[in-house]
């Protein structure tokens, strides 16, 4: 698991060189450029940069603040008996009588059509720390869900 870790930080560092070479190189001259065609209250193309200039630096900032999230995720203190980063958990779905399975991951791994949710969607949200036999109720999008967590398997049982 700690292989999948290494490529959220690899994934997360090409956006950051790509983010910052585009603010330090690319968008000065697009601003320089812009300024020289005069009037800048009435100019498109420098009111462009600067809105990609601020959009590009609040990204930054998130994505930077991540990684510090990401560099601070210790997996030998994830809880071996609850639901956490990595676990997977099979669900009985109580309105439907049917049962459905998760492996709870970041939101960078998150793909929901093979079962990996984000712990920081509200599903995920409502998993963490649960244990075999607890009862959920989640508010989704498509309305209140009921569930109860029928197994578990957490990330100190696959490795």
């Amino acid at each position: 698991m700690s292989d999948a870790l290494a490529k959220i930080r690899k994934k997360l560092e090409e956006e950051i060189r790509t983010i910052e070479q585009e603010l330090n190189l690319e968008l000065p001259k697009e601003l320089m450029k812009a300024r020289a065609h005069g009037d800048l209250s009435e100019n498109a193309e420098y009111k462009y940069a600067k809105e990609r200039q601020s959009f590009l630096s609040a990204r930054l900032g998130q994505l930077k603040k991540r990684m510090g999230d990401v560099a601070m995720l210790n997996l030998d203190n994830l809880p071996a008996d609850r639901a956490g980063y990595g676990s997977r958990v099979r669900l009985l779905d109580m309105q439907k009588s049917a049962e459905i399975e998760y492996r709870l991951v970041t939101p960078e791994e998150a793909d929901a059509a093979q079962g990996m949710i984000s712990t920081s969607s509200p599903i995920g949200k409502a998993l963490l720390g649960r244990r075999v036999g607890d009862e959920i109720t989640v508010q989704t999008p498509a309305g209140s869900k009921e569930f109860e967590v029928v197994r578990l398997r957490t990330i100190h049982d696959e490795a």
